[in-house]
């Protein structure tokens, strides 16, 4: 009774003053109460934690070891190979998933040693990626989000898609990433003679297009700027907004990633518990904001 009564005081407040003081302020009432979400017991988390990441994982890195040492292109199997890389873009955008789960600490709660290691390794195997500038740049995106300073935000294309993800792919795609790329590449083809349109297909082309689809579904459309709209159509100072897709598509874009405000809002809620915390009405909760007029 005390949280609603101190509610009610703040909308009041407000209120009288977006009335009587139209000038210093316009204020935005948004949502409903805030509700209430419990996360599942410590060792119950870390269980589907870790289920969820090694069959995630364990099913990537498989698919690339029968792709590249088993598996043997030629005209008549392609339609199979072109069917392995959709699936092998999907599980590439699981595997991050898995490391962004590990830089919030959701992964494997309360050991974040364990997180840090998991995600190390998952970040190497993925395109070279060192884990601690990932995971300080995501604290920072957190921080600052859609502002300057944001590592994951191009503030001078905020609604150009092209362009943002060339800023996007530049910060995060640095030498090391590269080295790691062309050796790897190198000694599939000149050492172990792989056939160069196998790699492209099963490794090249599947980790690109994952950077496309985390990019597009898990930043582009959650952080852009709507022109029309006001605010640019976000609900708060997360400058995030979630999507309308039910809990199989959401899964299928980008594993629930794109209940992006939901994540902001609870950065502690694991990926896979995104889908409960939208419908427990995380993504609608009371924020009363005070924009300058």
């Amino acid at each position: 009774m005390r949280r609603v009564a101190l509610w009610r005081k703040r909308i009041c407040h407000a209120a009288r003053r977006f009335y009587t003081q139209p000038h210093a302020c316009r204020v935005r009432i948004l949502g409903t109460m805030t509700p209430h979400f419990a996360l599942p017991q410590r060792f119950k988390q870390r269980a589907i934690g870790l289920a969820l990441g090694l069959a995630i994982a364990g099913s990537w890195l498989a698919i690339h070891a029968w792709g590249m040492f088993v598996f043997q292109i030629s005209w008549t199997n392609w339609p199979l190979a072109l069917a392995v890389a959709g699936v092998q873009c999907w599980l590439s955008v699981g595997v991050f998933i898995v490391c962004h789960d590990a830089m919030h600490g959701t992964l494997v709660p309360g050991l974040p040693k364990v997180n840090a290691a998991i995600g190390a390794v998952l970040l190497a195997l993925y395109a070279g990626f060192g884990w601690r500038h990932l995971r300080d740049a995501h604290m920072t995106h957190h921080k600052l989000a859609g502002h300057a300073g944001d590592p994951d935000f191009d503030e001078h294309n905020p609604a150009d898609f092209w362009r943002w993800y060339a800023t996007f792919f530049r910060r995060y795609f640095g030498w090391r990433s590269i080295l790691f790329v062309h050796t790897v590449v190198g000694i599939y083809w000149l050492v172990l003679d792989i056939p160069m349109v196998q790699i492209v297909l099963l490794y090249g082309l599947p980790a690109l297009a994952s950077s496309l689809q985390l990019f597009y579904f898990g930043t582009f459309r959650t952080h852009r700027h709507m022109a029309d709209d006001v605010g640019h159509g976000f609900a708060d100072h997360h400058n995030a907004r979630s999507e309308d897709f039910g809990t199989l598509a959401s899964l299928a874009s980008c594993f629930h990633f794109g209940y992006h405000l939901e994540h902001h809002r609870r950065p502690d809620v694991p990926w896979w518990a995104l889908p409960q915390a939208r419908r427990a009405g995380v993504g609608r909760e009371v924020q009363i904001e005070k924009v300058p007029a």
